[in-house]
């Protein structure tokens, strides 16, 4: 070989393009590692899956149709048309039950148009340059007879952003908020058996909430729920517990009981508590009344003498077991997670969890994340929250909406205390509900310590403001009064007139040279950071260029109203009466694009990048906030050709007592450390290597390390994870980098990859570059980005069943890397089955009975409702009176109906399931098909092509005195 085939060889090998190993990967960097990637090394083992709590639902994720754009309704051109097109059932346009949507894109949720769109200069700057506009979904939904009697529900998690959502043409719901669940009462629409449902969703993106990127359409998990017709409501059990004053813990237990019976029943509600390991603690039940289409209400007690304590560090959860029995049956199950601790915010010393101070370390989160936009997965929520922790994060503020029900599922397991924020500032009912149905929703989780009804209101120093506050702050304490009431102020503190004095926690958001005027003129108000730093950060850029939109990651840069990381985490930790801080942000986002415009598509603020891959502000606060393990770090990297000789800032974060500065063997200097503001030096660049070497009591404890990297020869790719469960759902992103013939990671490296992967989809791409409009998804098994400074990222989703996931990614000139990762035998979530689309003929006129048989040109007249009958496929015409007898034994069934797209110039076929009476069928004038026995039967024909509405009729002779008509569905489908 030649020298450079041994560089390829050896840099091949490093990044385990041979074998696909991952024990060879380098990892982060650690001690005496200068090689590897400021990401942590791949973990061998899937994560926990969080437990279902309501077993009466299952995902309605597969099978919709998508439309991108709005769908305008043709307006009615006659009377009749208008007279039908406000009836109950009779929505027009993409909403009516047959309309064509056999040429829509079939997708599956959750799923965000808006993050495939490309980045449009004319498009709202705020919302990232991405167009949203208006989308459609469709669904067709079978339900089986033993649903009839139940109470079925249809839930969205999220719906960015107005959406209108009609079941079997009529409208069933309205939301008017992209965070809002929606939960749709499916049981006066539903049809049983072969008579289908149609959900179609209209989402209206163009409307906006934030000054961020929401994303577009339905993001967030869907449901289909079917109950008993009497059972527990949809966020209808509260159980949180509470300490007396002697000591003693009991939980409250509240079950909002719903019926769609008939009659009154009575039922026995039973609560059980849970221990880790499924034994029962506790144990009580009440009987309860429930009136037909009435709700109730049923309480008890649960007392639980010692349980074990939930916190940050030991985050003990129980699981509440609430089950409604009815005739001795348990005809209804809700499990949910609770935990017994005690919060309390100081006015003079801050935050309390069980009684234990505990300043919170937080940061603001918006939703989204590189590649996927607002519709994130749940591990990569999970993987997320993963990357905040390990900086010693522990608290989260959810700006500025309700967030996923699965993050506060998470927080709850792994440690999080959550700042609960309100969207809309409004008492008005339809905005209180929104409210409402926050607090009603997550009132049970334990990590949620703040209910936070505002952001940054201008209204926030007048009368009107305040009394808005007050009525808000009454409908969360009537729901849950365990919880402080908070809102984030961004000013008018020392106002006359200002919400800071009828809430329990005065929010601040920045105003941090404010702290100890407020404290000192309201000594006995607790108050908090609810929004601080806003400082800017460029992953892996040292020096400002304002002209190329890039920002220094020396922790310089800042907002006119914020300040350095450093700097404001020393005046909230030198506080003890601010109970803490949320770093703005955890992330970088979409959208907001401070302090540059175009190109600049996303923010700056984050700690860690779109990707999560970490800046200088991580470590930061690692040194800050990480108390029970040594942290050092190093900055920048050691990589700057043509710069020898020319002063280099160096910059060290550290938790411990001394660090000690080398290059090249040499030592630079020994500082004490600066835990708040840091330790820098000024040294003439030398390729080489340097090193920080932390001390305490005179003992090494930690170490950190960058050495002058070799030009790239080779791809590494590093998975979260070395294993995928084969669900269809398991998500992890993938690391790429580019590596130096030592195996090094090269962090100057700008080069073009291109992936290719089987045995799973790549659904997402990104580098964290806020200037960079490479398409954010490419096709399902392909796609290229660009390493920015060193690094990019692919995110993968499993396939099904037990196999292997292979991903490679290439770059010219270099040597391409290869990894494997096992996916594992796990059986996927349950989803609704899919009902393939098909073109239902569903509504007739039929006509009145005749002695003989009638010509099949007979019709109603236009704007006549009234003497022919409205009926559906499936209904029988009764006999005597109805069906023949002495008013006659013939009857027309005629409707009009335009064929699907898919029926083509070709033609079709038109299939009656079942057809009871002898007949003809006649389309367009022309008899097709004859029926001449009475007796139950289908009738199929082919219907010749043809433009526009055709004509069908069915003629029926029925038997004297029995039942007649079309008994079962009927159907359209292309030759």
């Amino acid at each position: 070989m030649n020298r450079r085939q041994l560089l390829l060889a050896s840099a091949a090998s490093a990044a385990g393009v041979a074998s696909g190993s991952l024990a060879r990967l380098p990892g982060p960097v650690v001690s005496g590692d200068a090689g590897g990637l400021p990401m942590p090394r791949p973990t061998h083992a899937l994560p926990p899956v969080l437990p279902e709590s309501d077993p009466a639902r299952v995902r309605l994720e597969r099978g919709w149709q998508f439309h991108e754009g709005d769908v305008v309704a043709v307006a009615p051109a006659n009377h009749e048309q208008t007279y039908l097109s406000v009836k109950a059932g009779n929505a027009q346009g993409a909403a009516a039950m047959a309309f064509d949507d056999s040429d829509w894109l079939p997708v599956r949720l959750p799923h965000d148009w808006a993050a495939a769109q490309p980045f449009v200069e004319t498009a709202n700057i705020s919302q990232g340059y991405r167009p949203r506009g208006i989308g459609w979904y469709r669904r067709t939904l079978r339900l089986d007879p033993a649903d009839r009697g139940k109470k079925i529900e249809l839930q969205f998690d999220g719906i960015a952003t107005n959406a209108t959502i009609w079941v079997n043409g009529s409208v069933a719901a309205h939301s008017w908020s992209g965070y809002t669940g929606v939960v749709v009462d499916l049981t006066p629409f539903a049809r049983f058996g072969d008579a289908e449902n149609v959900i179609a969703v209209r989402v209206d993106a163009q409307a906006m909430e934030g000054w961020w990127y929401e994303g577009a359409g339905i993001y967030r998990h869907a449901w289909l729920v079917r109950r008993a017709a009497v059972a527990i409501a949809s966020d209808g059990l509260h159980a949180d517990p509470r300490r007396d004053g002697d000591g003693r813990w009991h939980v409250p237990v509240v079950a909002t009981l719903t019926s769609v019976d008939h009659a009154p029943a009575t039922v026995t509600v039973e609560a059980m508590l849970l221990d880790a390991v499924g034994h029962t603690i506790a144990r009580a039940a009440v009987s309860a009344v429930v009136g037909a289409l009435e709700d109730s209400v049923a309480t008890l007690t649960l007392d639980v003498p010692s349980p074990d304590l939930w916190s940050i560090e030991q985050s003990k959860l129980y699981t509440l077991v609430a089950r409604v029995r009815r005739d001795g049956a348990v005809v209804d199950e809700r499990r949910v997670a609770i935990g017994f601790r005690t919060i309390r915010f100081d006015p003079a010393q801050g935050f309390f969890l069980n009684e234990r101070h505990v300043k919170i370390k937080g940061v603001c989160l918006h939703q989204d994340h590189a590649g996927v936009g607002v519709a994130v997965p749940d591990a990569l929520l999970r993987w997320r929250l993963e990357r905040l922790k390990a900086m010693g994060c522990n608290a989260i503020r959810c700006s500025h909406g309700a967030p996923a029900p699965e993050l506060l599922d998470l927080a709850d397991r792994m440690g999080f205390v959550v700042m609960d924020e309100n969207r809309q500032f409004n008492p008005a009912p339809d905005y209180l509900a929104q409210l409402e149905w926050l607090v009603r929703r997550d009132r049970n989780h334990p990590s949620v310590i703040l209910w936070s009804v505002f952001n940054e209101e201008p209204m926030q120093a007048t009368e009107a403001g305040v009394e808005m506050v007050r009525r808000m702050a009454h409908a969360v304490r009537a729901l849950d009064d365990s919880r402080p009431v908070t809102a984030a102020l961004n000013g008018s503190f020392f106002d006359p007139v200002t919400v800071a004095n009828v809430v329990d926690v005065t929010g601040f958001n920045y105003y941090q040279n404010d702290y100890d005027r407020f404290h000192a003129m309201f000594p006995a108000r607790a108050m908090t950071s609810s929004e601080d730093t806003s400082a800017y950060e460029t992953r892996g850029a040292f020096s400002g260029d304002p002209a190329r939109h890039i920002a220094s990651s020396y922790d310089v840069e800042v907002t006119s109203w914020g300040d350095t990381h450093r700097s404001t985490w020393k005046k909230i930790a030198d506080r003890a009466f601010v109970a803490g801080g949320f770093v703005w942000t955890g992330f970088d986002y979409h959208g907001e694009p401070t302090p540059y415009a175009w190109p600049t598509i996303s923010s700056f603020f984050g700690i860690l990048d779109l990707c999560g891959f970490p800046k200088t502000a991580f470590d930061i606060h690692r040194a800050h906030w990480v108390d029970d393990a040594p942290v050092v770090s190093l900055a920048p990297h050691w990589t700057w050709p043509g710069r020898e000789g020319q002063p280099i800032v160096v910059f060290v974060m550290s938790n411990v007592e001394q660090v000690t500065l080398r290059l090249n063997g040499r030592v630079l200097g020994t500082q004490p450390v600066d835990r708040m503001m840091g330790n820098s030096w000024s040294v003439p660049y030398v390729a080489g290597r340097i090193e920080v070497v932390a001390t305490r009591g005179g003992r090494t404890v930690a170490s950190a390390v960058q050495e002058t990297t070799g030009a790239p020869v080779a791809l590494r790719l590093t998975p979260a994870r070395s294993m995928m469960a084969g669900d269809g759902e398991d998500t992890q992103p993938v690391s790429v980098d580019a590596i130096d013939a030592r195996g090094r990671h090269v962090p100057t490296a700008n080069l073009p990859v291109r992936f290719a992967v089987s045995g799973a989809a790549i659904i997402g791409l990104g580098n964290g570059d806020p200037n960079c409009h490479e398409p954010e998804q490419s096709a399902a098994d392909a796609g290229a980005r660009s390493l920015f400074n060193g690094l990019a990222q692919a995110i993968v989703r499993a396939d099904t069943g037990k196999g292997r996931i292979v991903i490679e990614a290439r770059s010219p000139g270099l040597a391409p890397a290869r990894i494997t990762i096992d996916r594992l035998g796990i059986a996927a979530p349950a989803q609704v089955a899919v009902t393939a689309p098909q073109q239902r003929i569903a509504q007739w006129r039929r006509s009145m009975p005749f002695d003989a048989r009638p010509s099949p040109d007979l019709a109603p007249r236009d704007g006549d409702n009234n003497s022919w009958a409205f009926v559906a496929s499936g209904t029988a015409t009764p006999g005597g009176d109805g069906g023949g007898g002495d008013g006659g034994r013939w009857r027309i069934y005629r409707t009009a109906i335009v064929p699907w797209r898919a029926f083509g110039a070709g033609g079709g076929r038109v299939h009656f399931a079942s057809v009871v009476g002898r007949g003809e069928l006649w389309v367009d004038g022309q008899r097709i098909a004859t029926k001449a026995d009475v007796a139950a039967a289908p009738i199929d024909a082919r219907i010749a092509p043809g433009a526009g509405a055709r004509q069908i009729v069915l003629i029926l002779e029925a038997d004297s005195h029995a039942a007649s008509g079309i008994v079962g569905p009927v159907t359209l489908s292309a030759a």
